[in-house]
């Protein structure tokens, strides 16, 4: 897989390297000759001098045959720019963009950007799977579908203990998957099921539908 990456910071060098090491074909784009030169030295000619954001560069660098166009400058806007030049100009299959403000991934997706990452979201996420009284974690986003796989568990005192899964109102765009019980073990639900505290549900939802189905399962 030809894959190219624009950014040579610390997150662009060690994809680079880890991508290298997998056996992709990997060119990385950085403006900065300092960085350029150090990964050159360091790994080959595997590091193009230029701006990633610049048409004529990603042409250069045969953007028209690449698989994948990863950015990962520290800028947002730059990564922004570049995934689209790659996928409306030179028709890549396939771009991830880096954003530091998590409020840009809607802005990124109406645009056209296949998959967003954000260091704060990976943060948050983590964060959440930590604290046991979290009402919903997330475990999965599959950000092209607008889906989440999520983990809910039922605490002490929802009004939904006791009810079956039929008698919840659950969100359309909402299916449970899994109910993991607190004594163990797991079950597909059906719709006899019936809810207890401390079962663990895990569901596909729409990221828009996550607090309705949080509220369908706890009742509130």
């Amino acid at each position: 897989m030809y894959i190219i990456v624009v950014g040579g910071g610390r997150v662009g060098y060690y994809l680079l390297k880890a991508l290298l090491n997998e056996g992709h074909e990997v060119l990385l784009i950085e403006k900065d000759p300092r960085i350029c030169k150090t990964i050159t030295d360091e790994m080959g000619s595997v590091c193009f001098r230029g701006d990633g954001c610049e048409a004529a560069v990603l042409a250069e660098v045969g953007t028209g045959r690449a698989d994948m166009l990863v950015a990962v400058t520290g800028d947002d806007e730059d990564n922004l720019v570049s995934c689209q030049v790659a996928k409306h100009k030179h028709n890549v299959p396939r771009t991830i963009a880096r954003i530091r403000n998590p409020l840009n991934a809607v802005l990124f997706k109406k645009l056209g950007i296949d998959v967003t990452v954000s260091s704060t979201d990976i943060i948050l996420e983590s964060i959440e799977r930590e604290v046991p009284t979290h009402p919903l974690t997330h475990l999965l986003t599959f950000e092209d579908k607008d889906l989440a796989l999520v983990d809910v568990k039922i605490p002490a005192g929802s009004t939904t203990i006791g009810k079956t899964v039929k008698d919840l109102d659950l969100p359309r765009e909402s299916n449970l998957a899994l109910i993991i019980p607190s004594e163990g073990g797991a079950r597909t639900p059906t719709p006899a099921t019936v809810i207890n505290e401390g079962d663990q549900i895990i569901a596909v939802t729409t990221r828009e539908s996550e607090d309705l189905l949080r509220a369908a399962l706890m009742g509130a």
